[in-house]
């Protein structure tokens, strides 16, 4: 099992700084989601900002969501 977010930091262009259990600290680009769907909204910026940790993983305001091992499979050491 990967680890699993513990804190998440909307960064510019649509970056997100996430921290994981095992002490890691990476970045995952969101842009290939943006537009698409559940994460249409994620386009603007404010809301994009509105990331919050759930349950091991992230989502924003209108459900979208990311499983946690994508985010820590498919991003890169901060």
């Amino acid at each position: 099992m990967n680890p699993r977010v513990v804190s998440a930091k909307a960064e510019n262009n649509h970056i997100l700084l996430l921290e994981f259990t095992n002490g890691e600290k990476k970045r995952f680009d969101v842009s290939p989601y943006i537009g698409k769907g559940i994460f249409e909204p994620l386009a603007d910026e404010m809301f994009f900002r509105e990331v919050s940790v759930f349950l091991g993983s992230i989502q924003w305001p209108n459900g979208a969501d990311l499983c946690p091992d994508t985010l820590y499979l498919d991003s890169i050491k901060a």
